[in-house]
């Protein structure tokens, strides 16, 4: 029997539609293999892949029982060997595939970003995979450029926001919409166009880039949303492919494509960095940066405890919230 101390974890032992599978128990602390650190977690962000995992309708299923969560941040408080240079005490943000949300996790140095020292420990905790989604789409699959015109659809959420925000940064004229539009007020301030996502959208997109339409797409909504895109994009366009979040896949009319010459690329900017390990980490690197320097800064809309995590998971599936939601996980 271990004696080491415990600590509180999120458990899904059994999948279901409706998070009954979920429960908060007791764990014994897990000591760090080699290359492996233990984390004490601060605070962990929900994203909606771990809504879908509980459900066992996401592309990757991990064995019963598992603990949600794929990204956090807290400090390293105990060091496997070869750790590099990583110490106790440093303050460090990571993204796994699950496991996020407890109050300790161990993973390996790979996983770790140093946390950016602007940001609070809520804010860290949920940057890097919307920002790694909007570096990996933007940048490395959409080359967008200076001067193009980038359509964000569900500008309301993390990814939409960091596309938006990086879009901004590159130099695009961008275009946000969202089911609740009045959400994009700050935007709209900043002079980016909004557009409500419940109504067609194709001929507002177009009359704002003087017909020719919108470069770059990036769609986590799919659905409807997708359809209506395809209505809007230039010729020789990118529209990019980030996910469902309406529940239906589309699908394009491959002589669509062809008359209006456009691309449409699939985004999975966790599976671009394990196919290519070395442009994953220099994608990390640029995530890191663009926090430190202030371009891409998450929106929290709530914060609640681990005991409260099956109502926060509820609250990004009616998408309720404008912006993050976090766990806080110190006692």
């Amino acid at each position: 029997m271990s004696n080491r101390p415990t600590h509180a974890a999120l458990f899904c032992e059994h999948l279901s539609d409706d998070l009954s599978g979920l429960r908060v128990v007791s764990r014994a602390a897990q000591a760090p293999a080699d290359g492996e650190v233990r984390i004490a977690v601060a605070a962990a962000a929900i994203n909606f892949p771990d809504l879908l995992m509980t459900r066992g309708a996401y592309q990757f299923r991990p064995p019963l029982p598992f603990v949600p969560g794929m990204e956090g941040a807290g400090t390293i408080v105990e060091c496997g060997a070869h750790a590099g240079s990583w110490r106790i005490g440093d303050a460090v943000t990571f993204v796994l595939r699950h496991g996020a949300m407890a109050q300790e996790v161990v993973c390996p140095i790979a996983s770790l970003s140093a946390a950016p020292p602007n940001l609070s420990m809520q804010e860290a905790a949920c940057h890097a995979i919307n920002g790694l989604t909007a570096v990996v789409a933007l940048e490395r699959i959409a080359a967008l450029r200076a001067g193009e015109t980038l359509l964000v659809h569900g500008a309301r959420g993390g990814v939409g926001a960091a596309c938006v925000q990086l879009g901004l940064h590159l130099g695009a004229r961008v275009i946000a919409s969202a089911s609740k539009v009045e959400t994009l007020d700050t935007l709209a301030a900043q002079g980016v166009a909004v557009l409500d996502a419940r109504t067609p959208f194709a001929e507002a997109v177009n009359a704002i880039t003087g017909g020719r339409g919108a470069d770059v797409i990036t769609d986590p909504v799919g659905g409807d949303v997708f359809d209506e895109s395809t209505r809007c994009i230039a010729f020789g366009g990118r529209l990019l492919v980030l996910g469902f979040a309406s529940g239906r896949i589309p699908t394009l009319a491959a002589n669509r494509a062809l008359i209006k010459g456009f691309s449409m690329m699939g985004v999975r900017a966790g599976e671009y960095g394990r196919r290519f390990p070395e442009l994953g980490a220099e994608n990390r690197e640029r995530v890191r940066r663009l926090a430190a320097s202030g371009v891409l800064r998450p929106h929290i809309g709530l914060r609640l405890p681990l005991t409260r995590a099956v109502e926060a998971l509820q609250a990004l599936q009616s998408r309720a919230v404008a912006g993050r939601v976090v766990l806080d996980l110190v006692d």
